[in-house]
């Protein structure tokens, strides 16, 4: 092989051999946290702890808009969603994503007469500048199945029973 080929097969290894450097060093990089779903808890370095429950956060109240919004998610799942006697738990001051999921209680009947009185439940809320601005209903129930959505809330950090 002559000198000028030689020199150009040596700069293409080099060449390659930096773009697999600077790729592998951007894996490693890259952060293992991803959000599938606000009611899928998502992963953190340590493992399995969700980061709500491993750090303090500052709270507050829901605005009356929020309210009206988780009002309006949970309204097809009670027969009179009117006379309803709603709890409310505090909510991240500074949500860690947009799409934090929020539990709280409601005093209801509900279709399923098992479910009448104390329900717990666990809604997946849109965030836009601090607020709410969007709320689905993941799972309400009542009765000894109240504590299938505690359980729910637990993987989030959060507690139905803490409201008010």
């Amino acid at each position: 092989m002559n000198r000028l080929n030689l020199m150009l097969t040596n700069r293409h290894k080099t060449t390659a051999a930096l773009a697999a450097v600077l790729a592998l060093s951007a894996c490693a990089a890259s952060s293992t946290a991803t959000t599938t779903s606000d009611l899928t808890p998502s992963s953190t370095a340590s493992g399995n702890a969700p980061a709500a429950a491993s750090l303090s956060v500052a709270e507050r109240d829901l605005t009356s808009d929020e309210k009206k919004l988780i009002i309006n998610a949970l309204s097809s799942s009670l027969t009179n969603p009117g006379s309803a006697k709603y709890h409310w738990t505090k909510f991240p001051t500074v949500p860690e994503t947009d799409q934090p999921a929020y539990c709280a209680t409601v005093d209801g009947n509900s279709p399923h007469a098992a479910y009448n009185g104390r329900q717990a439940y666990i809604v997946d809320t849109k965030v836009t500048g601090g607020h709410i601005t969007a709320a689905v209903l993941g799972l309400i129930a009542g009765g000894k199945d109240a504590a299938i959505v505690k359980g729910m809330c637990e993987k989030h950090g959060l507690d139905p029973s803490k409201a008010t």
